[in-house]
């Protein structure tokens, strides 16, 4: 597939998405819905990938929702004659694809780094959101634009937030749509670091994402699995089910891997996790 959204690069195990129409604001056309998860899921299902690094071309590193997705263009001629329940429930589905193009990203067998410069706003925060680490720039800032148009935020952001910032901050951000900068982001907890420039964040991020890529992606895998458990479990819940995860995923020879590097003082090799397999595929 060609895209016209993204730059990909997978380096020493590293998949570096970039959103590139930075003079257009990378904002999400049509094209960016089913380009995003046609790449993210291609990378989960490879395997040759330990972590991805999303990241933005230009000053800002989306500014949402293109306005062109707004226009109603073409109508198809069985939706103009469909009732009013047919049409909703097509509606639906078009909602659900587009939380999937969201939640690509925390279904990725791998953690997913954002590096956040400028602008992020709307369906931006839908998707860092998603993300496993957010690192920002100074300049940059956020805001949860849909109550500005007249919408609450559908693909994520209202479901994910409260569990990353204090939910009486995250009320009030989506109840005003007012922007809140790198630094309150950093002190609710939604980035990790901030950083001077994007030079900088951005070498940062490659410096985790090395390390990360460094362990083994099998418990790499099942540390972001059993995290993501956790959040809709009870405790009890998710002990019971991280102890069946580790005792089915058998990590001995990357445990014995692991110690005979330490061992040895050198890097260690790790097998890479197998490619996704289709149930249906040639």
């Amino acid at each position: 597939m060609d895209y016209t959204c993204f730059n990909f690069e997978l380096k020493g195990h590293i998949a570096h998405v970039s959103l590139s129409r930075g003079k257009q604001l990378n904002t999400m056309t049509k094209a960016f819905w089913s380009e995003l998860p046609h790449l993210i899921d291609s990378i989960s299902d490879q395997g040759d990938a330990r972590v991805i690094l999303l990241s933005a071309e230009g000053k800002h590193f989306c500014a949402g929702m293109d306005l062109a997705n707004f226009s109603e263009g073409e109508t198809k001629k069985d939706s103009l004659k469909a009732n009013l329940g047919r049409k909703n429930e097509a509606s639906y589905r078009v909602t659900r694809d587009l939380q999937y193009t969201i939640s690509c990203l925390e279904k990725a067998r791998m953690p997913v780094i954002a590096a956040i410069q400028g602008a992020c706003i709307g369906g931006g925060v839908d998707m860092v959101s998603a993300c496993d680490i957010r690192y920002a720039t100074n300049d940059a800032f956020f805001c949860i634009q849909e109550i500005n148009i007249g919408l609450a935020a559908d693909v994520g952001t209202l479901q994910r937030l409260p569990h990353l910032m204090p939910e009486g901050v995250v009320r009030e951000l989506a109840f005003t749509g007012r922007r809140f900068s790198a630094k309150e982001a950093l002190e609710h907890g939604l980035v990790n670091s901030v950083f001077d420039s994007q030079a900088d964040m951005i070498d940062h991020a490659e410096s985790v994402a090395t390390e990360i890529a460094n362990k083994s992606p099998l418990a790499i895998s099942g540390i972001k699995e059993v995290i993501n458990y956790n959040r809709d479990h009870s405790i009890e819940e998710s002990l019971n089910y991280v102890a069946l995860w580790n005792t089915a995923m058998n990590f001995t020879d990357d445990m014995k891997e692991a110690f005979k590097s330490q061992l040895e003082e050198k890097d260690p090799q790790f097998e890479k996790i197998l490619k996704k397999t289709k149930y249906l595929e040639d």
